[in-house]
């Protein structure tokens, strides 16, 4: 019977083993700061968030707020991973859903500090607040990041884990999303027709409201700080590249002409191209109208220009006309487009609603286009930042992005709206 005792003894180690692994097994991961934590002072190019955590902190007032995502309810416990104060002493207050823990800091390296322990069970996005409650230094403590720890936990929580790919900046950003207008295949459109509502309480600084993108280029608005708003309107060059100044001559997109007070140039980082602007104080909870015109050449080159309609002037003006190379074709992949182009805005919610699509072929006919696709860009495919959102809403399209909202909306979702069957009431003979 020596078999049997080994078969009986070797069943017994598989079962402590497993159980050992069971019992040591718990949910533990880092939250860093550089990535996932926002400052109450929403300041552009804001020095006390920076890669390394929370830094430079010296004004009480100023507090931070850091964000995961829980899939399901648990108990969590956070630490502190790594945190140094150069003299003195101070206290820190922890706060998720208004149960705060006190934590007390003085001169030395303390790595690993146990902060606290919350049952959280809600899911969705979890916010942890740290406030500075005294010092008797000139800073507060500078803190890297958390860690965040369970035992019960067995779903996904959602964050920045790391800054490769330089994430950190892009995940503060928040993500981006977009609305793919599906357009009838056998029509040669020479001209985009969308019209867009910035809801009001959503004109945050940082947002891009991209009315019309189309293959080679986008036309929208934006808020760029709290006293300037501009419309803008870019085509891409036909050379890759992210430098403008290493385009060749020859790829070069062409200004044909602009309107009166528009500025133009070329823009890079994201590609590059040409660049055109109007600073224009457009208002939160208007319609304004968007029109986009392409026309390929005879010499292998295509012409796109870009008119915009506001209500508080009641005509159209044009915002410029290039001339892009290398390219013989009419309007392709018509849509939208929502983001946050300042990384310490990405806490807040923007939405807006784009309404009454329409299409206009090199006849003159127009069609009505009214489903959609939505997607979205990396940070939330990876699954880093998860508040975003498209849909219909008042007979409109809707994009929304950022703040930590939960009802997030599955990426590849399609949308129809309810024809409204305005055509747009556009001479293009009096176009200037």
């Amino acid at each position: 019977m020596w078999y049997l005792k080994i078969t009986i003894s070797f069943f017994m180690l598989i079962l402590l083993s497993t159980a050992s692994t069971a019992q040591n097994s718990k949910t533990q991961l880092s939250l860093n700061l550089g990535g996932n934590a926002f400052s109450s002072f929403h300041i552009d190019g804001s020095t006390t968030i920076t890669n390394n955590g929370i830094e430079n902190w010296t004004n009480p007032e100023e507090y931070f707020t850091a964000y995961f995502r829980i899939s399901e309810a648990g108990n969590f416990k956070i630490a502190i991973e790594e945190s140094f104060l150069l003299e003195g002493k101070a206290v820190l207050e922890f706060t998720i859903n208004e149960e705060s823990k006190k934590v007390i800091f003085d001169e030395t390296i303390q790595k690993e500090v146990v902060v606290g322990n919350w049952k959280i069970s809600d899911t969705g996005y979890v916010a942890l607040k740290i406030k500075g409650i005294n010092k008797t230094a000139r800073n507060f403590p500078s803190i890297s990041s958390l860690r965040i720890s369970s035992d019960d936990f067995k779903g996904k929580i959602a964050l920045v884990p790391n800054n490769e790919g330089n994430y950190y900046h892009w995940g503060r950003r928040g993500p981006s999303v977009h609305l793919n207008y599906e357009v009838p295949e056998n029509v040669n459109a020479e001209w985009y027709y969308n019209e867009l509502i910035v809801e009001k309480g959503n004109d945050i600084v940082g947002s891009y409201f991209m009315a019309i993108g189309f293959k080679e280029g986008y036309f929208g608005i934006q808020v760029n700080s709290n006293l300037e708003r501009r419309i803008l309107f870019s085509v891409w060059s036909p050379f890759q590249t992210d430098d403008p100044e290493s385009i060749p001559e020859s790829y070069k997109i062409k200004m044909l002409r602009k309107g009166s007070e528009v500025s133009s140039g070329e823009f890079g980082n994201e590609g590059s191209g040409g660049q055109s602007y109007m600073k224009y104080n457009w208002l939160a909870g208007s319609t304004y109208k968007f029109l986009v015109h392409g026309v390929p050449q005879k010499d292998n080159t295509t012409i796109y220009s870009a008119y915009f309609f506001a209500p508080e002037i009641n005509h159209w003006q044009l915002i410029a006309s290039f001339s892009r190379p290398m390219t013989t074709t009419y309007l392709k992949h018509f849509h939208s487009f929502l983001e946050n182009f300042i990384p310490e805005q990405g806490n807040l919610t923007r939405r807006g609603l784009f309404n009454n699509q329409w299409i206009s072929d090199s006849k003159g006919n127009w069609f009505e286009i009214n489903r959609s696709e939505f997607t979205i860009d990396a940070t939330a495919a990876k699954g880093y930042r998860m508040d975003y959102s498209g849909g219909v809403d008042k007979n409109s399209f809707y994009l929304k992005n950022g703040g930590f909202f939960n009802d997030y909306v599955k990426a590849r979702s399609h949308f129809t709206r309810a024809l409204n069957h305005q055509k747009p009431t556009v001479n293009f003979d009096e176009l200037p």
